[in-house]
């Protein structure tokens, strides 16, 4: 995949999550990588066929950084990940329904 199909990926996803998914309101400092960017981000690793965190986020810091300028280190990665399971799942279910395989395989569209 070309870098710029990649730009064009991340931010149509980017968006589409970030227009669907309500963001949690955090108190005290902002968070420097929101939860729209970590789902966009978790999203894109699957998608791209990344199994291993580490070398995703070695792919991420060498590649995205113009796009994503903060990415935790791993630790960091996966508790922010794992306290963003929900948003993942509802990202995950959002594309999904939005194919027209799901249409036609659920039995929701003729």
């Amino acid at each position: 995949m070309t870098n710029e199909a990649l730009d064009t990926l991340l931010t149509a996803l980017y968006v589409k999550i970030d227009g669907e998914i309500v963001e949690e309101r955090w108190r005290g400092r902002p968070p420097q990588l929101t939860d729209s960017e970590l789902v966009t981000l978790a999203v894109a690793q699957s998608l791209l066929g990344f199994h291993s965190e580490s070398r995703w986020l070695r792919f991420a810091r060498k590649s995205l950084s113009p796009m994503f300028p903060y990415l935790p280190k791993q630790p960091g990665w996966n508790k922010r990940l794992r306290a963003a399971l929900p948003l993942v799942k509802k990202a995950i279910w959002m594309l999904a329904v939005d194919t027209d395989f799901w249409s036609r395989s659920s039995g929701v569209l003729p």
